[in-house]
């Protein structure tokens, strides 16, 4: 009897802990997905700069996206002076902005062939991952675009000194917030198809 009771009870408390495991785990999706249906851009922030652990972050994040047959044809220039930050785009943004990182394309890593452009989407998918990752650790942060307009893509290249197989393809500017626009409610049942395009 002893042995069943033993028995029983090991398996609660295994059931237990796997109940509680399945709940932190729910937990830890919801802020994820919380963390995307609220992050909005920001074009102001605070004098204060962003602490090289969080920066640390930001830069894994952008190297955890999803990339084409594992090229990871980008590369990051994380940029903290505020001088090289307002020659990269011009306004207010940029003269305010304490960090800067610069996504980039590096077409020595790209496909070669029909899938070369597929580096677009890798390198969007990054500065996306930056994002989200400014998001949740407490920053605002916009997405600038560069590429595919060649002037800026040249100037901004210029400015952080890349060689011609590095492409600029955004500036992301991040820094603590100064302002709290509510995010855009952007979901639309207009959008959206199922099986087949235009079955709702």
């Amino acid at each position: 009897m002893k042995l069943i009771k033993t028995i029983v009870a090991a398996a609660l408390l295994t059931l237990g802990m796997q109940t509680a495991a399945a709940q932190e785990c729910c937990k830890k999706k919801n802020a994820v997905i919380e963390s995307i249906l609220t992050r909005t851009s920001i074009r102001k922030w605070q004098p204060q700069t962003v602490e090289a652990g969080k920066i640390d972050t930001l830069l894994r994040a952008g190297m955890a996206a999803p990339t084409a047959v594992n090229k990871q044809p980008w590369h990051f220039v994380a940029v903290t002076d505020k001088n090289i930050i307002k020659q990269l785009g011009g306004g207010d943004m940029f003269a305010q902005a304490p960090l800067a990182i610069v996504v980039c394309g590096n077409m020595e890593k790209a496909l070669q062939g029909p899938g070369h452009d597929f580096w677009i989407q890798d390198v969007s998918a990054a500065t996306e991952n930056i994002l989200l990752a400014a998001h949740a650790l407490g920053l605002g942060a916009v997405w600038t675009g560069v590429w595919p307009r060649q002037e800026r893509a040249q100037n901004v290249a210029s400015v952080i000194g890349s060689p011609e197989y590095i492409i600029p393809l955004s500036v992301i500017l991040i820094g603590y917030p100064a302002e709290q626009p509510a995010p855009k409610q952007k979901f639309s049942l207009e959008n959206v198809s199922y099986n087949s395009y235009g079955n709702r």
